[in-house]
């Protein structure tokens, strides 16, 4: 296509260019834009004249996509997804509520304590929901998900909680009797964080034995630390206010540094960027501010 061409590609025909790609169908773009299908019809033969190529093959069954549709859909779509997010962010309202899906743990020992302290309350509802399974923004329909995530960086709008440390962490009552705390009862945590055995193999530790009482979520694990009976393996980040307190106490200076942790990630389609910042600069440790 001459370059001069470039700037008159008129936005509608490319809208119907990327509807009729996007579902394989002039009849189901039709439908979606509001357009009778002679119109689709008559649009992508418009943009194929101008462009220079054939954008589909059409088949007594229906259309599909040439080589150079097929090429050419992927750009289009990004373009007005694009498009879309920046009338969105800079004219769009911004919403009245957002909705935090998160697991207990990191909602009651880490948001919690950072919405309270917050000077300047929020314009906005935040409505937090407590991520019970594997997380799906189509089925969970929250604005923001934090979840423990194994590998690299997640795509999209992501930043990082905190930095995850893990110590060994016990009641002072649990200590009263001179027994060193490596004798000393287990707590373990079921799920995807680090556990014992990897505390051993990488801090250089000895194995510990087999933990005494095992739960399923971190919050019933640190609870049962306070309570005294035995020694978890905890998060620094979230037991700030209960190693302040005196209520827990650090048993080593040894640390594990996990590459895994929490992170924050927002549904583009129902936050827009002034809001995602705002929310970040609520709930994430400065350093991990992405």
């Amino acid at each position: 296509m001459p370059l001069n061409k470039i700037g008159r590609l008129p936005l509608e025909w490319v809208r119907v260019f990327e509807a009729a790609g996007r579902t394989g169908s002039f009849t189901a773009a039709a439908s979606e834009i509001g357009l009778t299908q002679a119109a689709v019809s008559q649009r992508i033969k418009n943009l194929e004249q101008l462009v220079g190529v054939s954008l589909f093959s059409r088949q007594p069954r229906g259309v599909i996509l040439t080589v150079d549709g097929e090429a050419w859909l992927p750009y289009v779509t990004q373009a007005l997804q694009a498009l879309n997010r920046s009338a969105d962010e800079l004219f769009g309202k911004a919403p009245d509520r957002i909705v935090i899906s998160a697991s207990a743990s990191v909602a009651q020992m880490w948001i919690v304590p950072r919405l309270a302290a917050l000077e300047n309350k929020p314009k906005f509802q935040i409505s937090m929901t407590t991520m019970i399974i594997e997380p799906d923004f189509a089925k969970a329909n929250a604005s923001i998900e934090i979840r423990y995530i194994r590998e690299s960086r997640p795509e999209g709008r992501a930043t990082r909680l905190y930095r995850e440390s893990l110590v060994p962490l016990a009641a002072p009552t649990l200590l009263e009797g001179g027994i060193p705390w490596w004798k000393l009862p287990r707590i373990a945590v079921s799920g995807p964080r680090p556990g014992w055995q990897e505390w051993a193999v990488q801090t250089g530790v000895a194995a510990t034995s087999v933990p005494i009482f095992r739960f399923d979520n971190y919050v019933s694990a640190h609870a049962a630390a306070k309570a005294g009976l035995g020694v978890v393996l905890g998060s620094l980040p979230l037991s700030g206010q209960d190693l302040e307190s005196g209520n827990l106490v650090r048993l080593s200076d040894k640390v594990l540094t996990p590459d895994a942790g929490y992170w924050m990630t927002a549904n583009e389609d129902m936050l827009t960027r002034k809001n995602w910042e705002e929310i970040v600069d609520m709930l994430c440790e400065p350093t991990q501010q992405l």
